[in-house]
């Protein structure tokens, strides 16, 4: 597909974290944009600022000049009904998902891949930081909102390309990656791959997309499956190793193992050994697209984080407010593994909201596990999505597995607050990928006025 014949571009889920990085960087490139959502969000009113023509009805007539539309892009989470995905699939439009236009784009830069279950977003906004950082960077398409430029896209000069490699609807065999980091290969979206060999299979087929298997970076807990790669961690082994990590002044302080070289002085502020992972992948990656460790070790040091994970809302002597993106068991376990490094003395109540039916029932057990390491627990329905509802599957189901004395199941999210007091010091906790994040500044004051 010719880009640069585009002159109109119509988004369907526009409002999307991927689909609005897309938006983005057609308005830089001079494109008409619409769109459609079903929500108003900031970041919908964000691209209404900057251009785009966005209506939250699902109605072809609100679209402007709709037949000189040359391009429609859509997200695999719009279901077949979507009038106005039916109307331009039966008027022949140009019509494509996300990640066929995601990987046009970026198919005339050096793209770097960053792929995984988990970590995939963190890892590539360090990345595209420290690239950014040193004016080497073409175009950066994240999927989250970078807290250092409050956006999820970074457009430059240079000739490098950092995208987020999705596994979900196996999009990222649509790009072609000339570096890929793997953080991470746990089961997910089993409701598209049905079992987890599926996923480990479309991972590795992912993998395979490189020229050059000496470009590919594995987080060294997956190592052992793959050939003739680099790898990343702690550990004996690893082609780059962090050692000598200590905490001090709520930062990690490090130094990295190169081959035979020592680097010393670093600095990485996210909380979480899974951080400092992803930190190590990204200094990776940097290292093999032509940085020095200097110009890695500042943008380490500058990284301020990725909205809505482990993003510190509210701090005082009497509670600390963290809102986290978490959705995954494992990535639970992580979470409240760096919240009782990083406040050893703190009872940690969270806030969770189940993501999907589907991911509910295929990991029920994992998740009570995980949850019930909390000191108390306040349970909200589970957000569905683009699902709808199985029978058997609900928050009470899940409720009643969590091993926590501590614990309550509320039927309105709107009326959590009044559970977030302790006598003693605390770290609230609000989890999940589904809405709750937009009720952030609720507990922000809820806490500041009970502090």
């Amino acid at each position: 597909m010719d880009l640069t014949k585009i002159n109109r571009v119509h988004f369907i889920g526009i409002g999307g974290i991927g689909m609005s990085a897309l938006a983005k960087y057609f308005l830089f490139k001079g494109v008409v944009v619409s769109g459609y959502d079903r929500l108003e969000s900031e970041i919908s009113r964000d691209l209404s600022d900057n251009g785009a023509s966005i209506h939250y009805e699902d109605n072809v007539e609100l679209i402007d000049l709709v037949h000189q539309i040359d391009l429609v892009v859509y997200t695999p989470a719009i279901s077949d009904d979507n009038l106005e995905l039916q109307y331009f699939k039966a008027n022949n439009y140009i019509l494509h998902k996300r990640a066929k236009v995601l990987g046009d784009i970026t198919r005339s830069y050096n793209t770097i891949a960053v792929a995984g279950t988990h970590g995939k977003t963190t890892t590539s906004s360090i990345i595209a930081h420290v690239i950014h950082n040193c004016n080497k960077a073409g175009v950066a398409f994240l999927g989250g909102i970078s807290t250092n430029y409050n956006s999820n896209i970074l457009l430059d000069n240079g000739n490098i390309a950092i995208v987020e490699a999705d596994e979900y609807d196996r999009s990222f065999l649509q790009l072609s990656p000339n570096t890929i980091v793997l953080t991470s290969m746990d089961p997910d979206h089993l409701d598209v791959y049905e079992k987890s060999d599926n996923v480990d299979e479309s991972f590795i087929e992912f993998t395979n997309l490189l020229d050059d298997r000496n470009r590919l970076i594995v987080e060294q807990g997956i190592d052992s499956r793959f050939n003739d790669n680099l790898s990343y961690g702690f550990n004996d082994g690893a082609h780059l190793k962090l050692v000598n990590v200590k905490i001090k002044d709520s930062a990690y302080y490090f130094d990295i193992l190169y081959g035979e070289e020592l680097y010393q002085g670093f600095k990485f502020s996210l909380p979480g050994k899974y951080n400092l992972l992803n930190a190590a992948g990204a200094a990776l990656a940097c290292v093999l697209n032509g940085l020095t460790f200097n110009e890695i070790k500042n943008g380490l040091s500058s990284f301020k984080g990725v909205k809505r994970r482990f993003e510190i809302h509210f701090d005082s002597e009497k509670s600390t407010y963290i809102d986290d993106y978490a959705h995954h068991p494992n990535e639970l376990k992580e979470l409240i593994s760096a919240v009782r490094e990083f406040f050893p003395f703190r009872k940690i109540i969270g806030v969770f909201q189940p993501h999907l039916y589907s991911r509910t029932r295929d990991f029920m057990d994992e998740f009570a596990n995980e949850l019930s390491k909390l000191d108390k627990l306040v349970l909200l329905p589970i957000y569905p999505a683009r699902e709808k509802p199985i029978v058997g599957i609900n928050s009470s189901v899940l409720f009643d597995k969590i091993q926590l004395s501590d614990k309550v199941l509320i039927k309105d999210k709107e009326d959590f607050h009044s559970y977030l007091l302790n006598d003693s010091s605390n770290v609230v906790l609000t989890i999940g990928a589904g809405d709750i994040d937009m009720h952030i500044k609720e507990v922000h004051n809820f806490l500041k006025n009970n502090a």
